[in-house]
């Protein structure tokens, strides 16, 4: 072989691995973890929620407030239930009739409203459809 034959076949031995050694170096294989951390995960089990307490007499007011409200409230539903009673017991016989039907025909009319507006919705429209 001649000189240059040699020569040559020397410059691409030489390029060839000058490139590999270069393109290795590129290449970024992690390195083994520990056997320790691979027992530690990235992120926690649970992130916790903190609560931020009031102070303590804020939460009683409030506390108490509300009970109070329950209470009115529960004391204005007896309030009319025992007007209602008392306006229905004072009439004579045929408007207590009269209004029995009227309570029937309301009633009846929003059974109707409701499931008119019901059925405008397509799961709605199933159950109400003849």
């Amino acid at each position: 072989m001649s000189k240059l034959k040699i020569r040559h076949l020397f410059l691409i031995f030489l390029i060839s691995s000058l490139t590999y050694t270069v393109t290795e170096a590129q290449a970024f294989t992690r390195p083994r973890s520990h056997r320790l951390q691979k027992k530690v995960r990235d992120k926690p089990l649970r992130s916790r929620t903190v609560k931020i307490r009031e102070p303590r007499a804020a939460e009683k007011a409030k506390k108490k407030a509300g009970a109070s409200e329950r209470k009115n409230k529960r004391e204005n539903e007896k309030f009319v239930k025992a007007n209602r009673e008392r306006s229905f017991e004072i009439q004579t016989p045929e408007v207590r009739e009269r209004m029995k039907q009227n309570v029937k025909k309301a009633n009846e009319r929003y059974k109707a409203k409701r499931k008119k507006t019901a059925s405008r919705s397509r799961k709605a429209a199933k159950k109400y459809r003849k």
